[in-house]
């Protein structure tokens, strides 16, 4: 796929500020620092678990909670990521044989080999870019099964906008908001609902629900998670 070579520097920085952050993205992670992680790790764990998987691929896994999380219910999990430090805090805490982890860019999703194909892939606040988003769709549409499901958790639009024009662009996300330990300011970015419903329903992939988790304090939407089904091509093989 070919990349607007004027995105390229914000698509950079998004994975250089991981790799700096990554030992305090995992401190945050352990010690339950990000307040609304309660009500979203709830709603994303309960959304897959409805579902009924048995094979899950995670992209953009981070640390691994959400691994370690499902393959407590006996799913199959394999995470990706392309911070190599963050996969590395992974394999340290999750000793469960039902998880795999590999260290893999989005852009190098779709061509990259698992042992089976999934029923289920899952972006869990890992879409963050613009070109990477739709190689990360792409990905996910190669490894999942027709018929399989993409669910995307990511901030809602309504909140994550806040006093800045509703538009879709790239914006700096600021560190303290993540916790203590996070250095520089990471660029995302944002796009409106109507954006996000455009993306999901489209390529190899059907919307099919979407949900939005409401904050326990305040009732205002927490996320956005959407729900989408694997549609068949031509270049599936035949069953």
């Amino acid at each position: 796929m070919a990349h607007d070579t004027q995105r390229l520097p914000a698509e950079n920085a998004i994975l250089e500020a991981w790799h700096d952050n990554a030992a305090a993205w995992v401190h945050a992670i352990h010690q339950h620092g990000i307040a609304s992680r309660r009500t979203t790790d709830r709603a994303i764990v309960d959304t897959v678990l409805d579902c009924g998987p048995e094979r899950v691929l995670d992209i953009g896994c981070g640390e691994g909670w959400l691994l370690r999380a499902l393959a407590a219910e006996d799913i199959a999990c394999t995470g990706i990521d392309a911070v190599p430090e963050l996969i590395e805090a992974a394999r340290e805490k999750c000793v469960n044989p039902n998880v795999e982890l590999k260290v893999c860019a989005y852009e190098d999703l779709a061509d990259a080999e698992f042992d089976e194909p999934f029923d289920m892939a899952v972006c869990n606040f890992s879409l963050l870019g613009e070109d990477s988003v739709d190689d990360a769709l792409a990905g996910a549409a190669r490894a999942v099964v027709p018929g399989g499901l993409l669910i995307i958790q990511t901030l809602h639009p309504l909140t994550a906008c806040g006093d800045r024009p509703y538009i879709d662009g790239w914006r700096s996300a600021s560190g303290a908001c993540l916790g203590s330990g996070f250095q520089d300011d990471a660029p995302w970015y944002f796009r409106t609902l109507g954006r996000w419903l455009e993306l999901v329903n489209s390529g190899d992939w059907h919307l099919a629900a979407v949900e939005e988790p409401l904050d326990d304090n305040h009732y205002l939407p927490a996320s956005l998670i959407l729900i989408a089904i694997r549609q068949p091509t031509d270049d599936d093989p035949e069953l």
